[in-house]
């Protein structure tokens, strides 16, 4: 996997944090995803922020 399309993601309503690929060429915005938070045990939205 390479460490170009690794993205950092954090939850908006806890600190956890995971990474995740993006195509860099198709996706020009940051990117928000609804993921499953193991620390609150439901899911929520990660926003993209800086590595």
């Amino acid at each position: 996997m390479s460490q170009d399309h690794l993205v950092k993601l954090k939850s908006t309503e806890s600190k956890h944090m995971r990474y995740d690929n993006r195509n860099k060429k198709r996706v020009e915005k940051k990117l928000e995803l609804r993921k499953y938070d193991p620390v609150l045990r439901k899911y929520v939205v990660y926003k993209e922020v800086k590595k």
